[in-house]
């Protein structure tokens, strides 16, 4: 799979720095590590057919030096509808994201997604790659933005795959998020290094961006939805469940059967849409039902549902 063998070599290249820097040179690590990790495209997507209908488009401030962050803005007619803090993963940006968001708006929320500073139109003030810290920082900005446009309705924290770390630490730094809902998420940066065949190499106490989805789990207080596929080629499926293991209850673990990395929002809408209304409390978008699926040819997908 091109999208596998793509993340490989990114992992590949940071252990390569990492054995250099073992041996007595690579300060070439440090600045380029987020770099490799977010491997951030400015780009519109192929396909990209411009900001979708109903989608307003913000600019979000965030740091010192005058930089914003670029937003989209999906909302319900509901004015009473749930919000959610969409935070997409490595190399996706919002045009990227394009299908993929509308279907959170199908399940019933108002959405605001963003662009972390080197994605898309959001830019550094000095042309610096992301990093753990910025990507924190940014999603910082956007959830008090959110909280301060929608007072007195649920508030949500989604983030997919990298994006999950972003969404773990804001859930777990504040208090005013209804549900933190992950998909496709890891437990470490070193961690996802091990899964290489190359993972024998004792390079993990050289990644400084870390991403430690793992440790930061524990620390959430509010009710988490952890969604993986089982046949997702990227991330294994066992980091997922080594999540679930570590997070506090009330928590549920959304098993989708033969799910890949990308696309559990289609494969498996129906499943995913009750495990969130049956999860948080939320009233079911009844109008999105089975018709909404898309299985991508074949039998209907599955899901199995762990709760505790």
């Amino acid at each position: 799979m091109k999208t596998k063998s793509f993340l490989r070599s990114r992992l590949v290249w940071l252990i390569a720095c990492a054995a250099l820097l073992f041996s007595g040179g690579c300060a070439y690590l440090e600045t380029k590590q987020g770099d490799w990790i977010f491997n951030p495209v400015q780009g519109e997507w192929r396909g990209y057919r411009g900001t979708p209908e109903g989608v307003e488009e913000l600019w979000i401030p965030v740091g010192s030096s005058g930089e914003k962050i670029h937003a989209w803005w999906s909302p319900q007619p509901d004015k009473n509808a749930p919000v959610l803090l969409y935070l997409h993963g490595a190399r996706w940006n919002l045009t990227g994201s394009v299908t993929r968001i509308p279907r959170w708006n199908r399940m019933g929320f108002s959405v605001l997604a963003i662009d972390y500073r080197g994605f898309g139109k959001s830019t550094f003030a000095d042309a610096t790659s992301p990093t753990e810290r910025s990507a924190n920082e940014d999603a910082e900005a956007a959830w008090r933005f959110l909280v301060e446009r929608n007072p007195g309705v649920k508030r949500f924290i989604f983030g997919h795959s990298l994006g999950s770390s972003m969404a773990t630490h804001l859930a777990a730094t504040d208090k005013a998020a209804s549900g933190l809902i992950i998909e496709g998420a890891f437990t470490s940066i070193p961690d996802m290094i091990r899964e290489t065949k190359w993972g024998f190499l004792p390079v993990g106490f050289l990644v400084t961006q870390r991403f430690d989805i793992l440790d930061r789990i524990s620390e959430v207080s509010i009710p988490i939805l952890i969604a993986h596929g089982t046949n997702d080629s990227i991330v294994p499926f066992t980091l997922g469940e080594r999540l679930f293991a570590a997070a506090k209850a009330p928590k549920r673990l959304l098993r989708a059967e033969g799910g890949t990395h990308h696309n559990l929002t289609a494969s498996h809408f129906d499943d995913y849409q009750r495990a969130v209304t049956e999860h948080f409390g939320l009233a079911p978008n009844a109008s999105m039902s089975a018709k909404s699926s898309d299985t991508t040819g074949g039998a209907a997908a599955t899901a199995t549902v762990i709760t505790q």
